[in-house]
């Protein structure tokens, strides 16, 4: 936005408005004493919460008047900034951080920073509370006004938030080689249309085509540029617990933070239960192993925790955490909708429609050897999973698994290792089985 110096000038000159915020910077030794860090997060957050805008440091509000910043502070300020979106607004804000020069009124040139905040996916809150930006103002926003932003903003608006436009991500972003998968010989639509119809990207407020939130978790390898928890947290117990009591061994068998598009992330969460599983054996009748996890089970509860996630909800990831005698699933958000935890086996409610359609064009890996499915895809649409799900892990463990729900917030779905398999004391048992 005001990428043009004639532009930016031409809007400066035209003083404040609803896109458009004016300061004057002052530094005093080592310090940034003006703008006051609180009050410029209270105007950057306003533009977050709104549409967007631009604030340009280095000019007088009242007159208009660029006074520049000096050469010698710009680094400065650049961090003053930089630590202010971050440590100052919550979430942290994602603003662009330019540096112009300029002409001033008397012709010499002087150096300004623009701020550029683009219209964010989440509302966020400043020292002085929640802001939205009126006119040439910024105004604290009442109940009414908040409780409807924040509406605005989850699984509740008209339009899910897997379809809301990422106003910092452009088409450029998306690797044709991952949307592209999804055409087929009939498709004879341009790609802008093309991916238009598959919901990866829409029309953002007069900014043009932008990438949705399902396109970047689908179509890009780092969409947690945009989504900074859109990743699975997994970790593998030696024991029963996290910090067994009095235990000075390494408590953590494995661990790993994954990554990358949506698919992949699903696959790498199965190899990492499958590398770390323990294989028990019974002798009755011969030599059985039996497997701490049905990976069919595992499977379809890692796609269902990914497509049915609430993505607004910032600061929270899906985790996934082994035990000896369990596995844990956690997914950020309520049950979707009108869903309760007694109604999952029977009924299919979609929060993310846009990704549940596009997991149902994406063919499971081949290599996938260590998939017991006929799973051609990673969705099926026919609301199977949670069935498949209590069904397998019940015939493998003979305990049905457990759907909780935290503080309307997370839901937790646990399932548990067979006796001969699990170690309710944390002891030693088989090694884990070796990844497929």
């Amino acid at each position: 936005m005001l990428d043009d110096p004639q532009e930016l000038l031409a809007k400066i000159r035209l003083g404040e408005d609803g896109s458009l915020e004016l300061k004057e910077v002052r530094v005093e030794g080592d310090r940034v004493v003006a703008p006051h860090r609180a009050s410029l997060a209270d105007e950057l957050a306003a533009f977050a919460n709104g549409k967007g805008g631009v604030c340009v440091l280095g000019v007088e509000d009242g007159t208009r008047k660029i006074v520049g910043i000096p050469l010698e502070s710009l680094d400065r300020v650049d961090v003053y900034i930089s630590q202010l979106c971050n440590d100052s607004i919550e979430p942290p804000l994602i603003a662009h951080i330019e540096r112009i020069a300029v002409n001033d009124s008397d012709g010499r040139e002087a150096i300004v920073m623009k701020i550029d905040v683009p219209r964010s996916l989440f509302v966020h809150r400043s020292p002085g509370g929640y802001f939205i930006r009126i006119g040439s103002s910024k105004r604290n926003m009442g109940p009414e006004l908040l409780g409807r932003l924040f509406q605005e903003r989850s699984q509740t608006r008209l339009i899910r938030f897997d379809e809301t436009p990422v106003a910092t991500a452009q088409i450029s972003d998306l690797d044709p080689g991952l949307w592209k998968r999804y055409r087929t010989p009939r498709s004879k639509d341009t790609d802008e249309a093309f991916l238009i119809k598959l919901g990866m990207v829409s029309s953002s407020d007069g900014e043009g085509l932008k990438p949705t939130v399902a396109g970047v978790l689908m179509g890009s390898h780092e969409p947690q540029r945009w989504l900074p928890n859109a990743f699975i947290q997994a970790v593998a117990y030696r024991g029963t617990e996290i910090v067994p009591l009095g235990s000075r061994e390494l408590y953590q068998l494995d661990a790993r933070d994954i990554t990358g598009p949506l698919d992949e992330q699903i696959v790498e969460a199965c190899r990492f239960v499958s590398r770390n599983m323990r294989i028990g054996a019974t002798k009755d009748m011969g030599r059985r192993d039996i497997p701490q996890f049905d990976l069919s089970a595992v499977f379809e509860a890692v796609v269902n925790a990914v497509v049915h996630r609430d993505y607004s909800v910032y600061g929270s990831k899906i985790r996934l955490r082994m035990f000896a005698d369990r596995l844990e699933l956690f997914s950020p958000g309520a049950i979707a909708n009108t869903l309760t935890l007694e109604s999952l086996p029977y009924r299919q409610v979609a929060r993310n429609e846009t990704l549940a359609s596009l997991l149902a064009r994406t063919p499971v890996p081949a290599e996938t050897d260590w998939l017991k499915t006929d799973r051609e895809t990673f969705m099926d649409r026919r609301g199977e999973g949670v069935q498949i799900i209590l069904d397998r892990s019940r015939a493998l463990s003979g305990r049905l698994p457990e759907y909780r729900l935290f503080d309307e917030a997370e839901l937790c779905l646990t399932l548990f290792a067979p006796p001969e398999v699990g170690l309710p004391d944390g002891s030693e048992d088989e090694e884990p089985a070796a990844a497929s």
